[in-house]
Parts: C-alpha cells; sequence; structure tokens
C-alpha cells in the first residue's frame, strides 16, 4: 500500500488522541487490582465479562475482532479503534520455493514465517543486512531468491558458526559477523544495504532503524517484536508533538497475545499465574494491606512443587512467615479464582494491544518519512502464524536526496 507522507503521520495522532483519551481503560492492570476503577464506571461491562464462561472467555481471547466489536456494546466510544488498527495485507511478489533440503533442520513455524517475509518482501536489488539473524536463514532464502550476497550479523557465534556451514552447503555467498548490536559506539558500514529484520526485539529494530537512517540504507524491511526490550522505565518518542507516554509495563502489553504456545506450555502458564494470584492473597493477609508488590520472576522448577512449597519458597525470598494454620486447599482454589476473574476483566485491556502496537510502529515510520524514505505498511501474514505480523518496508527516496543536492547547490551559488 503506497501512501503519501502525511497519511501514517495523520492515523499516528489519531492513535495517539485516542490512546490519551482511554488511558483509564487499559493502563490499569487487574493483575495488580482486584478491581480497576473503571469497574465502578462500567458495572454492566463488568458484570458481563465475570459472567462469562470458559467457552465464552476463550473464543473472545482468540479473536481480536470479535472482542472489540463484543466489547463495543458496552463502550460505543472505541467503535473507532478498530478502524484505526486496520491495515492491508502485504501484496505477494514472485517468490519460487527451494526444495525442501533447504529447510532440512528449520521449525515448521519458522519455515512459514521466512517464507511470508520472503513473499511480502519484494524485490531485492542491494546486498542484504540480515539483522540479528541467528543461524541466517531468512537471509540464507532471500540471497537464493534474488541472487543477492548477504552478510548476518548475530551476537552468538554458535549460530554463526552453523549458519556458514548451512550456507556453504548451499554454495550461497553468505558471510556471518559474531556482533553485539547493543554496544555503545556501533560501528558498521552498511551504506546501501538492503537490511532485513524478522522479529528483532525493542530496541535492537529500534537500532536498526537509526543506523538506517545515519547510513541512508538504501531500503529496510523490519518485522518489529517485543517493543519493552531494551526500555528501562518509559519509551522515548522518535515523532515530535506525541501525548502519550508509555512505561515499560505498558509497552508489554503490546505482545501478550499469543498464538504460538502449546498446550503443555498454556497449562505451565495458568498454574504460574493462579499460584502467584494466590500467593499475593496469602502475603496481603499476613500484610494487612492489599497494595500490590511487584514479584521477581518464578523458576519454573517450582511449579511441579506442590502449591503449599511452592508459596512457602516464595515466602522464604521474600522474607515473610506464613501462618501455619494455612488451609492451602482453600489457599489454592482463591488464587484460580482471581485468575479467572483477571483473565475475564483483563479482556478489555486487550482490545489497545494493536492499537499500542501500531502506535509504536507509526513512530517509527514518521520519524522515516522525515529522513526521505517512501515507507508501506501491512501484515505480511495471518495472524495464527505470529500475532507480530507487521511489516514495516522503508525505501530510500533518491529523488528527494537529488532534490536535496540542487538546493544546497543553488545556496552555494548565492
Amino acid at each position: 500500500m503506497t501512501t503519501s507522507p502525511t497519511y501514517w503521520r495523520q492515523r499516528l495522532q489519531q492513535l495517539d488522541q485516542q490512546l490519551v483519551a482511554t488511558a483509564s481503560l487499559w493502563r490499569p492492570q487487574p493483575f495488580k487490582q482486584g478491581r480497576p476503577e473503571w469497574c465502578g464506571d462500567y458495572p454492566e461491562l463488568t458484570e458481563a465479562l465475570l459472567t462469562l464462561d470458559d467457552q465464552q472467555l476463550q473464543f473472545l481471547n482468540n479473536d481480536p475482532i470479535v472482542l472489540l466489536d463484543w466489547i463495543g456494546r458496552y463502550l460505543p466510544q472505541l467503535s473507532s479503534l478498530d478502524l484505526l488498527c486496520r491495515l492491508p495485507e502485504r501484496t505477494p511478489a514472485e517468490y519460487l520455493p527451494p526444495d525442501n533440503r533447504f529447510f532440512d533442520g528449520m521449525p515448521g513455524r519458522k519455515r512459514t514465517q521466512i517464507e511470508a517475509f520472503a513473499r511480502g518482501i519484494g524485490p531485492v536489488r542491494s546486498p542484504l543486512l540480515e539483522w540479528c539473524g541467528g543461524k541466517g536463514h531468512l537471509g540464507r532464502l532471500l540471497g537464493l531468491s534474488w541472487q543477492q550476497p548477504v552478510t548476518t550479523l548475530e551476537w552468538n557465534s554458535d549460530l554463526c558458526y552453523m549458519g556458514a556451514q548451512q550456507a556453504q552447503r548451499f554454495g550461497i555467498f553468505q558471510s556471518f559477523k559474531a556482533i553485539d548490536l547493543l554496544q555503545p559506539g556501533l560501528q558498521l558500514d552498511a551504506s546501501g544495504h538492503h537490511a532485513i529484520a524478522l522479529h528483532a526485539c525493542g530496541e535492537l529494530h529500534r537500532t536498526l532503524q537509526r543506523v538506517a537512517i545515519d547510513q541512508n540504507l538504501a531500503a529496510l524491511d523490519i518485522v518489529p517484536c517485543c517493543y519493552a526490550f531494551g526500555v528501562e522505565y518509559d519509551y522515548q518518542p522518535r515523532t515530535a508533538g506525541l501525548s502519550l507516554q508509555l512505561s515499560r509495563d505498558d509497552l508489554r502489553l503490546a505482545v501478550t497475545e499469543t498464538v504460538t504456545a502449546g498446550q503443555r506450555e498454556v497449562i505451565s502458564r495458568d498454574r504460574e499465574m493462579a499460584w502467584k494470584l494466590g500467593f499475593v492473597e496469602l502475603r496481603n493477609r499476613v500484610l494487612g494491606s492489599d497494595q500490590y508488590r511487584t514479584m521477581k520472576p518464578v523458576q519454573k522448577a517450582w511449579l511441579q512443587l506442590s502449591y503449599s512449597e511452592f508459596c512457602h519458597t516464595l515466602a522464604e525470598r521474600e522474607q515473610l512467615q506464613l501462618p501455619v494454620q494455612t488451609q492451602w486447599a482453600e489457599a489454592e482454589a482463591l488464587g484460580w479464582q482471581r485468575y479467572g476473574e483477571v483473565m475475564r476483566l483483563s479482556l478489555l485491556r486487550n482490545c489497545f494491544r494493536r492499537a499500542i502496537e501500531l502506535w509504536l510502529v507509526l513512530d517509527l515510520v514518521a520519524d522515516l518519512e522525515a529522513h526521505d524514505y517512501r515507507v508501506e505498511l501491512g501484515t505480511f501474514c495471518d495472524r495464527t502464524v505470529t500475532p507480530r505480523n507487521i511489516m514495516l518496508s522503508a525505501r530510500k527516496e533518491i529523488r528527494s536526496l537529488h532534490s536535496r543536492s540542487d538546493r544546497n547547490e543553488e545556496h552555494v551559488a548565492c
């Protein structure tokens, strides 16, 4: 989808206004609060959420469009959110997949994602620079498809070695460099390259965007991910005039949707949340306060303990003495009850995940456009393949470079 430079900036400003106006709905976290303030403001919505059965809960959780429509019956002010978050699908480019042996050792979902990326990227006319490339699967596929040399940057030297072996096996000109892309004062000679990044996390894709601008990269294709990575406290936008301020916790909301977790992982995740909520209730009783206190991550091995052992392990870490007469079955049941409430009340927050994610991506887009890049934005695959399916494609505007040079010459002549 080709747009004027003002199109995405206007969308960003509209999202900015909408998210600021509705912050009281998406910012409170039901995990940390028994009842967010909006529950009192919208009792009908609260009642409807808390009375959802498990099947209805799962159905709404699995379809963000249906969820937004359902919530919109109680909050009509959210009706414009869906329109603001819609993106076109990338027009598939010509792509001839190699034979299956090319994908040996690659997980099926990974293969689906990189082939979707390959279809969405369009012509590649410059040497490829693969950012945070791991074993270089994506770069290798694109290098083969477009007959371009590939440089893959990856911090893990073992992955670099394995990737180089695979590139040699298929006769692809692909070099690997083990490098920390977040090191202070990063120096790269990347001018004229076409940079690609599939699910580069947070500060990694933001660093690539800065490198593209600083070194006038010819082209840039990014699928961003994990926006909170590298943000210590608050996100610093690149676009002037925005009102929304996002904390690290707010950034995490953008990526809470998952569709790739296996059944065992889902069961473990649910148990962890329910057990932690049960422990929080115990802790509140001991301390005589329901004020939320931060909790360090729980070791996965602790979830194999009994619930009483789990709580005692946590209590020891927090230097907390639990009551000797605790009824553990009741305490665990309370945790699961709270889990059910949290999941249902969190549906309202979930309506804003895509809006926050798109706001973050559009902030990058506006900055690239301000530096003479023509940007296209769209989804490169279905959300069932990955919810992080927004592809940002930027191409350096040669015409603007010429016009800038002409203006400079005119200035000198004067």
